[in-house]
C-alpha cells in the first residue's frame, strides 16, 4: 500500500485532526467504569491519572522530534539490534504506535516488502508529516500514515501481526482502550512487543514515569488478554518485552 500522496495527507490529517480534538476534551464513551482510573495531584512528569497503581506521564510533543533522531541513539540503545530481533518478515502487516519520526516504522516498512504493510500510528500530525517526508524522501511506498487519537489507535481488525511500542506505551492517556482496540486488531498468534525504560535498574538515566517494570507491563497487557511470551534481555537499558495474543479462546 503507497504512502498517501501529500496533498491528501494534508487533507486527511485535518479532517482527522478535528475529530481527535474530542477525544482529549473528553472521556471516551467506550471507557470502562471510573474505577478504571484513579486521579490524585501531578507529579512533575505526570498528568495525575493513576492506572494500575502507575501514574501516567507527559506526551513528549513533536518538538522532540530531534531527541528520537540523536545520532547517539544507536549506541546507546542498540537500536539496531532491537530491531533484528522484531518478529517480523516479508508480506507482514505491522504497526508502530507512537510512531514519531519513523525510526522504526522506515526500517520494519523494509523488513516486510513490497507485499507488507506498516501503519505508522501517532497522535501528532507533525510527527506523521515527518514520516511522510522521509519516507518519500527514502522511496518508501508501503507505510500507512495513521493519525489516532487518545482512545483508538484507529488500526484495522484482525488483520495485524505484530504491534510494536517504542518507550511510547507510558504516555497513553487511556491505555485500557488502546490495548483492547490493539488486542482487537491483532490476528490470533499476533505480538505485541513493548519497549521500556527499565524502572528495577537505578542506572538508566531516565525519569522514574518514563520508565516501567517487568511487573507492571505484564499486569497491565495481561489485564486485556494478551499473554506474556519472555522478557529478553539483550538492550542496554530497556526491556524487550513480547505478549502474544492467544490463537483461540
Amino acid at each position: 500500500m503507497p504512502v498517501i500522496a501529500r496533498g491528501r495527507i494534508r487533507f486527511l490529517l485535518t479532517v482527522l485532526l478535528s475529530l481527535s480534538i474530542g477525544a482529549f476534551a473528553q472521556k471516551p464513551a467506550t471507557s470502562l467504569p471510573e474505577d478504571r482510573y484513579e486521579y490524585g495531584r501531578a507529579n512533575r512528569e505526570g498528568i495525575g491519572k493513576i492506572y494500575m497503581g502507575r501514574e501516567i506521564s507527559h506526551v513528549m510533543g513533536h518538538r522532540g522530534a530531534g531527541w528520537l533522531e540523536r545520532s547517539e541513539r544507536e549506541r546507546e540503545e542498540r537500536t539496531d539490534l532491537l530491531i533484528e530481533n522484531l518478529p517480523i518478515g516479508p508480506g507482514d502487516s505491522v504497526a508502530d504506535i507512537g510512531a514519531g519520526t519513523g525510526y522504526f516504522a522506515l526500517p520494519m516498512a523494509r523488513l516486510v516488502g513490497d507485499t507488507g504493510t506498516v501503519y505508522a500510528v501517532d497522535i501528532q500530525p507533525e510527527m506523521l508529516a515527518i514520516i511522510e517526508d522521509r519516507a518519500a524522501a527514502q522511496d518508501v511506498s508501503n507505510i500507512e500514515l495513521v493519525l489516532g487519537t487518545a482512545n483508538d489507535p484507529k488500526l484495522p481488525e484482525d488483520s495485524i501481526n505484530m504491534v510494536l511500542f517504542v518507550d511510547a506505551y507510558h504516555e497513553f492517556e487511556w491505555p485500557w482502550e488502546v490495548m483492547s482496540a490493539v488486542y482487537d486488531s491483532l490476528v490470533p498468534g499476533g505480538k505485541v512487543i513493548l519497549i521500556e525504560y527499565r524502572a528495577e535498574d537505578r542506572r538508566v538515566p531516565i525519569r522514574k514515569l518514563h520508565k516501567m517494570t517487568e511487573r507492571q507491563a505484564r499486569a497491565e497487557m495481561e489485564a486485556i488478554g494478551l499473554r506474556f511470551v519472555e522478557n529478553d534481555d539483550f538492550l542496554p537499558q530497556q526491556h524487550f518485552l513480547v505478549f502474544e495474543k492467544p490463537a483461540s479462546p
